[in-house]
């Protein structure tokens, strides 16, 4: 009987090392395929993928996100596994196709709302992360909303022609010259980041030249300037620290300033879950496109605050509703109110932002690093446009700043115009 046991054992053993082992490459299959998903994850944040395809109050990635443009309105896709309404029959050539090409893989055309103007130049390794990413995500069936976009612009055969002047298809090729953490930057910013969408002026046929990259521009139908990042005037970042941008960058403050509007909306969704070496990767490639054009030192069109009536009225109306935060010398107490002496964002060539912060308020991100932000109250109805004119026209000319003028007029438009 021994030895008919002992048989039966070397018998069974082929068995259960065989089980072992496959149970064994099964447990690394697993922690290879959750590994890609958490890049993945990682990647649609640094894409901010959820902003666009996430309708307030809905479902992940559901889609129906309406985005207004000049041509009509155009609704985000569904991108969860749904199979029937979402991406759920898609294969992983299909989905980076769609990102490198600009077309769905039946070969139509996707209008530019979706920025694969720069997500062509993101790597295959990366897209198959983010498409299994969405691959595990819950589906929704839920069918995508027709685009209301007026004639001719619903016709997208158009785009053909947009393609033909404004997009040009491939992966990002890193610089020999530059080192290993600008390239990344690089790669972050111009690609998964496509922050050239918004700091670009847009033309008449929405689109940007490459020329004009990251030049800054007003954002269609948002009522909010993106400033050029190219120019220290502006937002260029030659002159700040890297520490200073990386703060920026990743709570939303730093003391230097901080963000509102979109861009808070960008720190909040993506920027303050990216890595420390990413951030700081970002960083440096922002700081290079403002190296070399230092703050311009032509003299303001304003005269000097003691012969102008709108500064003396200005002046007025900052001490009363803005010293108490931003200090009578304009050096604030940063980082919770920031300077707004010899604050490039005060002196842009629009006064969009500026006019609007008085206007309508606002608040940096609730980001980890900056979890209870403090905020600035609207004034829309404290103040008239004639004092929103006179104060906004002050502090772009108090303290060395060099900004232009601001009309009564200007201030009313803003103030009638779309919060969105």
């Amino acid at each position: 009987m021994r030895r008919e046991g002992a048989v039966r054992i070397l018998r069974t053993l082929p068995i259960l090392l065989a089980g072992w082992l496959l149970a064994g490459f099964s447990s690394i299959a697993n922690s290879e395929d959750a590994a890609v998903i958490a890049k993945g994850e990682y990647l649609a944040r640094a894409g901010d993928c959820i902003a666009c395809h996430t309708n307030p109050g809905g479902a992940l990635f559901a889609g129906g996100f309406p985005m207004a443009t000049p041509f009509g309105t155009i609704y985000s896709s569904n991108i969860t596994p749904d199979k029937d309404t979402g991406i759920g029959a898609w294969t992983a050539d299909q989905f980076y196709g769609t990102m490198h090409t600009g077309r769905f893989p039946d070969g139509g055309l996707i209008y530019p709302a979706m920025p694969f103007g720069s997500y062509t130049k993101v790597t295959r390794e990366d897209s198959d992360a983010i498409f299994a990413y969405l691959r595990s995500v819950p589906p929704v069936h839920q069918p995508n909303r027709p685009n209301g976009l007026r004639f001719p612009f619903n016709n997208r055969q158009l785009i053909v022609g947009w393609r033909t002047l404004f997009f040009q298809e491939g992966e990002y090729l890193p610089d020999p010259t530059k080192s290993a953490e600008w390239n990344r930057g690089a790669y972050l910013v111009e690609g998964l980041g496509h922050c050239a969408m918004c700091h670009s002026p847009i033309n008449a046929l929405g689109g940007t030249s490459e020329s004009k990259a990251f030049e800054g521009g007003l954002i269609p139908m948002q009522n909010w300037y993106a400033p050029s990042l190219t120019s220290n005037k502006e937002a260029g970042l030659g002159e700040w620290s890297i520490d200073e941008i990386v703060d920026l960058l990743r709570s939303g403050v730093s003391h230097r300033g901080a963000v509102y509007g979109p861009m808070a909306e960008v720190t909040f969704n993506s920027l303050q879950f990216l890595n420390d070496s990413d951030v700081r990767a970002m960083a440096i490639y922002l700081k290079s496109l403002g190296e070399g054009n230092p703050l311009a030192a032509e003299v303001s069109g304003i005269p000097a605050p003691e012969s102008s009536l709108l500064l003396s009225f200005g002046e007025t109306v900052y001490e009363t509703h803005c010293a108490s935060c931003h200090a009578k010398d304009g050096r604030g107490m940063p980082p919770n109110y920031p300077p707004l002496a010899d604050n490039p964002s005060i002196q842009m060539e629009s006064s969009v932002n500026p006019v609007r912060m008085v206007l309508n308020g606002g608040f940096p991100p609730g980001t980890k690093d900056n979890p209870m932000p403090y905020g600035m109250p609207p004034f829309a109805q404290t103040l008239s446009d004639d004092e929103v004119a006179a104060v906004v026209t002050y502090i772009r000319a108090a303290w060395g700043n060099r900004g232009s003028a601001v009309s009564s007029r200007q201030a009313n438009e803003l103030r009638t115009a779309p919060l969105d």
